[in-house]
């Protein structure tokens, strides 16, 4: 920070009584927070709760809010450096959510100049290289289907956990070793072993945490709810501290600003997240295009994409819930509320919303499977760029529950992409540095890669097809509710 700077941001920290006061004419971009405990008790509607959480989601924070961290890290601990307001590697790096997730509109992507780079933000002091050795850039990813996403992931989880529990109660009861296949709504997660003791042998799990939770956000797959990652990303990009990530009526940050976002206002927020439309398949109107996009999509399934793409679940479940159970300490948990809040995701909402099944159902249309892969070989490497890792392979459960000890998470694996919004949610790879759906198919290998050989084996015309079909994909506007 240089000296005319340092001198205005003491002078600010200076200031007594009401923080800020002095700043004549200004306001905080936020006046008004929100009490959890009138959401609770149904005092906000549905409507009003996404509206708040949409104002939350586009404001632009100020220093009046408690925008910056200036001896506070985005990864929660406390600087041995002040460090700078504004910061496009280390951060924070915008003024509001909607700076990095606004294609094609609030709530979307990022293009490129959007990019993040993950875990820079625990750097202290602070680093303002782009270099893979500091930090893992990646694209922003829009955020249309979060709730739907989160749902299924808790189902998913659910099922899980299910699997291991019958299997260490048997392992306990007949002293022998159970060994049972992990399988969540038809995606295998390799296997479990419980020893008699209860101790987990973990080697056989394959492409989720060893806790058995599925986390569908961050494209590490470490992010368990969308309230996570917006307990995280107030912090890292904002420098805004949540009262229940950080503790009511403390400045962990120094900025002068204490409570800067309530506990209701991470609840309007991801509310307002959870309840942005749904991606659906826009078909062309000429009979024509309609046949080749048909086509295409048979084409996609016959090459085998639709193994790791699965084009749809079922919920067994239409609510969006929250907050999750598996939310990890730091974030709101169901033993902390009085009453969970939850709406349907058939019925509220922005439209599209999801396709209501029978019994209480609905379908999802993602196409992914929410598991981590490497799509990398020695021949196709284009994925393999990060160097840092992102968490353990067991996420936040401890080491004693399993036979070794957890190494990092590994660094080539990623979530599976989620394609439902691939037709104009360029640019592609977790780098956002690939222009075109060709050029992403073209460097898929490793887990993908019979996949991949498969598609350049077929003709032109199939190929276009096939991207032709991948183009029907989409985010749209939101219809009138």
């Amino acid at each position: 920070m240089n000296r005319v700077a340092t001198v205005v941001a003491s002078a600010i920290l200076a200031l007594s009584g009401s923080c800020f006061a002095q700043l004549a004419g200004e306001t905080p971009a936020i006046q008004n927070h929100l009490n959890q405990t009138d959401i609770e008790q149904g005092r906000i509607r549905f409507n009003q709760l996404r509206d708040l959480g949409q104002t939350l989601f586009e404001a632009k924070f100020n220093i009046l809010d408690g925008r910056g961290r200036p001896f506070f890290t985005g990864g929660n601990a406390p600087r041995e450096t002040e460090g700078p307001a504004f910061l496009r590697t280390s951060g924070p790096d915008a003024n509001s959510c909607m700076g990095c997730h606004n294609e094609p509109r609030s709530g979307g992507g990022g293009e490129f100049v959007a990019n993040v780079f993950v875990l820079a933000q625990t750097l202290d002091p602070v680093t303002d290289s782009v270099a893979p050795e500091f930090s893992n850039e990646r694209n922003t990813l829009g955020m249309m289907g979060a709730g739907p996403i989160e749902m299924l992931a808790r189902e998913m989880t659910a099922e899980l956990h299910a699997i291991r529990d019958e299997a260490r109660t048997t392992a306990q009861q007949t002293g022998e070793i159970q060994t049972r296949a992990l399988l969540a709504k038809g995606v295998s997660f390799g296997f479990i072993s419980v020893l008699p003791d209860g101790k987990i042998d973990p080697t056989a799990i394959e492409g989720i945490d060893w806790d058995l939770i599925v986390k569908p956000f961050h494209q590490k797959g470490a992010v368990v709810s969308i309230r996570e990652f917006t307990n995280n990303a107030m912090n890292h990009h904002h420098g805004m501290q949540t009262v229940e990530r950080f503790g009511a009526n403390t400045d962990p940050d120094g900025d002068g600003v204490m409570n800067e976002l309530t506990v209701g206002d991470v609840t309007a927020a991801t509310i307002y997240q959870a309840a942005l439309n749904t991606p659906v398949q826009v078909k062309p109107n000429s009979p024509a295009k309609r046949r080749q996009v048909e086509w295409g999509e048979q084409l996609f399934n016959d090459i085998g994409c639709t193994q790791c793409h699965i084009p749809s679940f079922t919920l067994e479940n239409r609510h969006f819930v929250e907050p999750n159970p598996y939310n990890p300490a730091g974030n709101l948990r169901q033993q902390d509320v009085a009453a969970l809040y939850s709406f349907d995701l058939t019925a509220d909402g922005e439209k599209p919303r999801l396709e209501r099944g029978r019994n209480g159902t609905a379908i999802i249309r993602p196409f992914t499977d929410l598991k981590r892969h490497d799509i990398c070989d020695d021949e196709l490497n284009h994925f393999e760029n990060e160097q840092i890792t992102q968490g353990r392979l067991n996420g936040f459960a401890p080491d004693s529950d399993f036979t070794i000890v957890a190494p990092p998470r590994p660094v080539e694996q990623f979530l599976t992409r989620k394609l439902w919004d691939v037709g104009n949610s360029a640019p592609y790879g977790h780098r956002g540095d690939l222009s075109t759906i060709s050029e992403a198919i073209f460097w898929h290998g490793g887990d993908a890669r019979a996949q991949r050989d498969a598609f350049l084996l077929r003709t032109p015309t199939e190929q276009t097809a096939i991207v032709e079909f991948l183009k029907t994909l989409q985010i749209v506007p939101p219809k009138n509710n």
